[in-house]
């Protein structure tokens, strides 16, 4: 049962056409830019794809078909999971456990709807469990949508414990918090994959298993090399921990837009349609094209860099 769900797991944009339908073509080329980009594995169905915004018809056929783009050349994960009542959510994720992913996400606010605690997290994990098959690998995700409930260490170690998870998206954004369930999870196979870009090389430091923050819809190759040479003593490190930390603090002005707009320019996209992002991002955030272009040619800058280092060794 165990699965490969840790690396650099980007969290994975749906494209729309201009009507608003899902644009498989877009999604293919979408998954060969990621495999080629060093992605470890990928993360379907989750809130950069808008799951909140998809039908269980489309969470359903956006899971079967990334696993079929994908070939089995990485593992997908998927979630899916955002149903308000548990009836709903046995229907959902009943129904994503059969697309032939490698691991099925729950989201944590979806386990504890109403924000009850421990006891009403260990109910909701009870059912899921009782509902899905015993060889489905499982994972984690402190989704912040509807709200971002964050674990505690010993619902941490009740997971763990099941010996059924192999992977948590961590959103505590806490480095403190990364060490620590890093140490509580130890050699079980339950890999902590933090996804925020300020701490992202501290994490890996600290033993995050990768990353899998949204930053990975734009340059995934810089965070794979990041991953490998997180603990290098070196200026250039530096100077990417930096610049992928600063370059993400343009998530708020208008994502997934933002990133459906830097698609449509690698040609991966035909339409930057978004069901979540209804306005004109350049009209409401002014001049962040202007910052996507400075962080495509900084992106740039660094894999020239890398590159020439290639090179020489």
């Amino acid at each position: 049962m165990k699965k490969n769900a840790h690396g650099i797991i980007p969290v994975m944009l749906t494209p729309f056409t201009a009507d608003n339908r899902i644009d498989w073509e877009g999604l293919e080329r979408l998954v060969e830019w990621y495999i080629q980009s060093g992605a470890d594995a990928l993360f379907a169905v989750c809130q950069s794809s808008e799951m909140q915004k998809l039908c269980l018809n489309e969470r359903i056929a956006l899971s079967r078909k990334v696993v079929s783009l994908a070939g089995g050349r990485l593992p997908v994960i998927a979630s899916g999971h955002i149903g308000e009542s548990f009836a709903d959510q046995r229907t959902e994720l009943m129904a994503m456990a059969d697309t032939g992913i490698d691991a099925l996400v729950l989201v944590t606010n979806r386990l504890d709807i109403g924000g009850n605690g421990t006891e009403a997290f260990r109910r909701g994990l009870a059912a899921v469990l009782s509902w899905v098959p015993n060889d489905m690998a499982l994972g984690l995700y402190e989704c912040p949508a509807p709200y971002r409930r964050l674990l505690t260490d010993e619902e941490f170690e009740i997971c763990r414990d099941t010996g059924r998870f192999v992977t948590l998206k961590d959103v505590s954004c806490d480095l403190g918090t990364v060490k620590r369930r890093v140490a509580l999870a130890g050699d079980s196979g339950f890999a902590v994959v933090n996804a925020n870009a300020a701490i992202a090389a501290a994490a890996m430091r600290e033993g995050s298993k990768g990353f899998a923050g949204v930053f990975t819809n734009i340059y995934p190759d810089l965070y794979a090399w990041l991953y490998r040479h997180a603990a290098d003593d070196s200026d250039f490190r530096r100077e990417l921990e930096t610049f992928l930390a600063l370059a993400a603090m343009a998530e708020p002005l208008g994502y997934p837009g933002l990133a459906k707009v830097y698609h449509t320019r690698l040609g991966t996209f035909s339409s930057t349609h978004s069901r979540i992002i209804d306005y004109d991002i350049a009209e409401r955030h002014w001049a962040v094209l202007d910052l996507l272009d400075h962080i495509h040619t900084g992106a740039a800058r660094f894999r020239e860099r890398i590159a020439k280092c290639a090179q020489r060794s």
